[in-house]
This record gives structure tokens, sequence and C-alpha cells, in this order.
């Protein structure tokens, strides 16, 4: 399947890179697929293209400073989580409200994609939310493996490469991915607090507690990066919104592994994206 690609425009002149994955016939609902930290669109192709042949319009995108939409340098990136949030993740909302039309929108986040709902100006125009291997992503909480690779990220790589480089040099030091250095920064100061993102002050509380939004939130007992407190203390987040829990360990889908980004592999096409497309229909039904 050939996506429609789209470059949607921001405040600043700068745009992201869209790729709309759409149904033969006309979609029965929009579904945005934010992406993981360091983690690019061309990762959630296959899962897009089944959606669309299950009948509903699959959209992915890259952050600023990410895949496609990466400029030629990082260092000259000036941007972070929250301009992800409050700029490139609205732009995105807004696009696809406007290309398919008179349908739901659907949020669909994997990881960071399911944390920054809270912090999306137009949010109201999202109909449900389905929050992939997400969490609260204080290393202190999440998985010992995580938690063990955080103290390097996070005390020793971050602080030492970013200023030398100008930006994160993840792909050189085989962590994360490349970032802008507003990216790692705002990354690193929430990852490091107890209240991750509700670092930031202001109103940010309260815009998480103001989601009334209907979600799903499903997770994997063998997850190496975010553990049973990361999930809960996401969703403690959202203290506003209808959610179910859906958490899995691979023996309940006669796999032997999931972890944090099995989810969205071609392998779990029969075994675990049904369960998304089960959910959407019944959100839509409603």
């Amino acid at each position: 399947m050939d996506p429609i690609t789209q470059h949607v425009s921001l405040p600043d002149g700068s745009h992201v890179v869209a790729k709309f994955f759409m149904p033969a016939d006309g979609p029965r609902a929009a579904v945005v697929l934010p992406c993981a930290m360091g983690v690019t669109q061309k990762y959630y192709r296959d899962f897009a293209e089944w959606l669309a042949s299950q009948g509903f319009a699959a959209i992915t995108f890259d952050y600023r400073g990410m895949g496609l939409s990466a400029p030629k340098s990082l260092k000259n990136c000036k941007v972070n989580i929250s301009d992800w949030a409050a700029e490139d993740c609205a732009a995105i909302v807004a696009t696809v409200k406007t290309q398919v039309p008179d349908r739901q929108l659907f949020w669909m986040g994997h990881s960071l994609g399911g944390q920054l709902v809270g912090m999306i100006p137009n949010r109201e125009l999202i109909d449900g939310v389905i929050l992939v291997a997400s969490g609260n992503g204080y290393w202190k909480t999440t998985s010992p493996q995580t938690h063990r690779n955080s103290v390097l990220m996070f005390y020793v790589l971050a602080p030492l490469f970013t200023p030398l480089f100008g930006y994160f040099p993840g792909k050189r030091l085989r962590a994360v991915g490349d970032l802008p250095a507003g990216v790692i920064h705002q990354w690193r100061r929430w990852c490091l607090n107890p209240e991750y993102m509700m670092v930031e002050g202001g109103t940010i509380r309260q815009d998480f507690a103001d989601v009334r939004t209907p979600m799903l939130s499903i997770s994997f007992t063998d997850d190496e990066m975010m553990s049973a407190t990361s999930t809960e203390g996401l969703l403690a987040f959202y203290s506003s919104a209808p959610i179910e829990k859906d958490r899995l360990s691979p023996s309940d889908v006669g796999t032997s592994r999931i972890g944090h980004f099995g989810f969205f592999r071609k392998q779990a096409e029969t075994s675990l994206w049904p369960r998304v497309t089960n959910w959407l229909t019944r959100r839509h039904a409603a």
C-alpha cells in the first residue's frame, strides 16, 4: 500500500511529514499513530497498513528532529517535547480532522506518544485514546533493565555528549537515537523526577486531570522499559478519564516475547492487533 505523504506546516515555518494510509472505501474512523521516543514513523508502517485494511484511516508522522521531519543538522533544531505536543501533535490533529472529516479521531500512542495527550491543546477533538506500553518514565520506577541503563544515559551520556555535539548523538552511542538538544534536556529532567512531566508546573497537572476521553491502556508484563508501577503512574495523571486496562503476558497471546516494542511487529497481527480494532469498533459504535 502506498500512503499519501503530506507536509504539515507549523507556526515557525517548519513542517512535519505525515503519511496517510487510507482504506479502499471510505474510512470508518481515523487513527493517529504518534511515535515513541527515538522511534520514527517507519516502524509503525505494517500496523498502519493493517489498520487501513480493516477500514480505518491510519496516520503516522515524525516529530520535528526525527525521521522525515529532521533537518540536515540537529544542531539548529530548536525544539523540545512540549513543542512536539503543543505544535506538532496539535497540527496533526487539526489536519486529520480536515482530511478525514465527519469521522471519529482516535489517538494510539506508543510509549511517549501516549504520555503527551494531556499536553495537546486541541485534544478535545480526540474521541478515544489507546496507550501502548506507555507509562511514567521516572527512572526509579521503570523496569530493572531500564533502571540500570538510565544511570548511564542521564548521568553520563546525555550531559557529556549533548554539549559536545550540539544534539544528542544517540545513534553513535547506540542509545535511543539522535535527538535535538532541547528534547534530551527536557526528557532527562522528566525522567529524573518522580512527577515526570508534571515537573513543568503551570497548568499541566490540571490539563491531564481534565482529560475525559475514553482510554484503553495496553501494557505487557515483560516490558523491558515500563513496569506495572510506571503504567499506573501515567494513568493516575489521567484521573478523570474512563480507562480500560489490558495487561498482558506473552503466554496470554501464545508467544514467548512482546516487550516494549513487540506490539507493532508483524508477528503480532493475529494475536494482538485485533484487540485494538475490537475496541475501536466498540467506541465507533458508541
